[in-house]
């Protein structure tokens, strides 16, 4: 067998192995992924300020047939490799951001965004994403930057409708902190992970709320929702790579509950 075909063999078997342990891994675990998006795609970015961010409604950019943001003030996208906020651009040394990542306020204006999520008969609902502490050139920024701390709280919306400004019934509330240095153009990035109880959901229907209530400013990016009845069940990054997965909306395959 000549070398090159030898190689070529050789990297079809690999590939595949690796393919049949990610999905013998995924079939093992508990969890169904619902959504996964690193904000790598917006649709329609413009730097409005010149000054790496975008004040575009946050849905217009990643909402998907299913998956609509709400949000209330302005929720910001960030172009980390423009190169012009604070003179020289902003830097990801962990190189975990990408392009673009999602910022809020937590004082100035009580900045928050929402996505609503069917978890069929699934106990929980995990939330996993990366958060770092930043800041903006302009748009009324500087803000200042601390350890960032992420609210996410979970409510019910049962038929599927949610309204972020009158949420409704809380179901469970999990505060989640980055333990990066704070910097106002240098991401630092920490994974966190939060288990939210949905067992008192009425129909399987809720909804969860990102909302910053620790630092002037902060971001978070890289955000994975898996149903399931453990608690933090979240897949590897990797193995949502290699499944092909950029955005998806799976849904949840088991039945939805019910209650009267």
């Amino acid at each position: 067998m000549r070398p090159l075909a030898f190689r070529q063999l050789l990297r079809a078997a690999l590939c595949s192995a690796a393919v049949a342990a990610a999905l013998a891994a995924n079939s093992a675990s508990a969890g169904t992924l619902l959504y996964a998006n690193d904000f790598e795609a917006p649709t329609g970015f413009v730097d409005t300020t010149t000054r790496d961010v975008s004040q575009q409604n946050v849905n217009s950019l990643y909402g998907q047939p299913g998956f609509q943001f709400q949000q209330l003030f302005t929720v910001e996208t960030l172009e980390i490799n423009g190169g012009t906020a604070f003179g020289t651009g902003y830097s990801d040394p962990q190189s975990t951001g990408g392009n673009y990542a999602l910022g809020m306020l937590s004082s100035v204006q009580d900045d928050r965004a929402s996505l609503t999520f069917d978890v069929g008969s699934f106990s929980f609902l995990n939330v996993a994403m990366d958060i770092s502490a930043i800041d903006l050139d302009g748009v009324g920024g500087p803000f200042g930057v601390a350890q960032p701390i992420f609210r996410i709280s979970l409510y019910d919306s049962p038929g599927g409708a949610f309204n972020i400004s009158s949420p409704g019934t809380l179901l469970a509330q999990v505060d989640l902190a980055g333990s990066g240095t704070a910097s106002a153009s240098v991401f630092s990035w920490t994974s966190v992970v939060a288990a939210l109880d949905a067992s008192a959901s009425q129909d399987g229907n809720v909804s969860i709320v990102f909302d910053l209530i620790q630092s002037g400013y902060a971001s978070f990016d890289n955000l994975r929702v898996v149903a399931s009845d453990t608690p933090g069940d979240v897949p590897e990054p990797a193995l949502t790579a290699l499944l092909g997965v950029g955005l998806v909306a799976l849904g949840a395959t088991r039945r939805r509950r019910t209650k009267p």
